[in-house]
């Protein structure tokens, strides 16, 4: 008798949870949950990887292997191992996001590795809301206040509030126009393994929800909470974002939690000194390039200013790795995986 594939995936799926949770030392570990991402489990060492399949010869990691510090260079070569010996010769792996502490851990395998972006921590018990860091936040959530939005949790089985933020992704979707870009390997669902985990708070105007953002568990050495997934309604009053974020940041205060992180911003905070030395000198003026003027291909600068107004304590670069150095079809591949272009 076959095992019952829904109990299968359950099962993995489980597992997938409780190895993160064990290993993982990255802001956005859990979107190695995600519904569409493959997830290798470690034979010689304890962990996981996470990736994704593009084209015949391609294949697209989600940061470093998901184990401890000593066992991560083990399991990323019991990955290529497996990797190599599927059908169709051994494909091109390039791994995004990957940490600062990690870099080494490519270069010694002879990958080229260029710093892609930064990821924004803030330290909870040290945020406040007074002084001129905050101005702009406190000026926009008082004017949403104002004008009668209000925010609240969402009960994760309730079938009314998964309706309302079904219309808003729709809503969303068709607002955002063509040139507007998500990286959709790199942010979180709604759905998925994942789902169980998060909290959700929406947006209400006007009796009508206007807008969500969902927050997902980090583990490892900065705990706390992920701001994920935004979407708000072209109609949603100024400041509904910020003033949902606020809410949030004050619940997991009151819950003790240590961190909120707001994610990779690609394209931003590039610098010299972040740079290693097996970088492609090809590749960082590429990036720079796309940071100073690719706002059609992403919308780094907004991302930015709006992660930077809440005065972050922590600021951190993250890169991606090439293995054999950067091909033109792996850069292809990776832009079409993440939906940059």
């Amino acid at each position: 008798m076959s095992a019952d594939p829904a109990a299968v995936a359950d099962r993995e799926s489980a597992r997938a949870v409780e190895l993160l949770r064990a290993h993982a030392d990255h802001p956005s570990a859990v979107l190695a949950l995600n519904g569409a991402t493959h997830r290798y489990a470690g034979r010689s060492a304890d962990g996981l990887v996470a990736y994704t399949r593009r084209g015949r010869r391609d294949v697209v990691q989600f940061a470093a292997p998901f184990a401890e510090l000593g066992e991560r260079g083990r399991l990323l070569e019991e990955f290529l191992r497996y990797l190599a010996s599927g059908p169709g010769g051994t494909p091109r792996l390039t791994a995004a996001q990957v940490g600062r502490a990690d870099v080494e851990l490519y270069a010694e395998r002879g990958f080229t590795v260029n710093q892609v972006g930064s990821t924004y921590g803030i330290d909870l018990a040290r945020f406040t809301l007074r002084g001129k860091p905050l101005a702009k936040v406190r000026q926009n959530v008082n004017r949403a206040r104002r004008d009668g939005v209000t925010v609240v949790e969402t009960d994760q089985g309730d079938q009314r509030d998964r309706r309302e933020l079904d219309a808003i992704d729709a809503e969303w979707l068709a607002a955002k126009g063509r040139h507007v870009k998500e990286l959709s390997f790199l942010i979180g669902e709604r759905g998925g393994p994942g789902a169980p985990l998060r909290r959700t708070f929406v947006a209400r105007h006007d009796g009508r929800t206007v807008g969500y953002i969902t927050y997902s568990p980090v583990w490892g050495s900065r705990p706390g909470w992920l701001y994920d997934l935004t979407r708000r309604s072209p109609r949603a009053p100024v400041g509904t974002v910020e003033l949902v974020n606020l809410t949030a940041l004050s619940r997991f205060q009151e819950d003790a939690a240590p961190w909120l992180h707001l994610g990779l911003t690609p394209f931003a905070g590039l610098e010299d000194r972040y740079e290693p030395e097996c970088a492609s000198r090809g590749m960082t003026r590429a990036l720079r390039l796309v940071a100073e003027h690719g706002r059609l291909v992403y919308p780094a600068r907004s991302q930015e200013a709006f992660k930077l107004k809440w005065a972050p304590h922590a600021i951190e670069p993250e890169y991606i790795a090439f293995q054999g150095g950067v091909c033109p079809s792996s850069l292809w591949n990776l832009l079409k995986t993440t939906g940059a272009v």
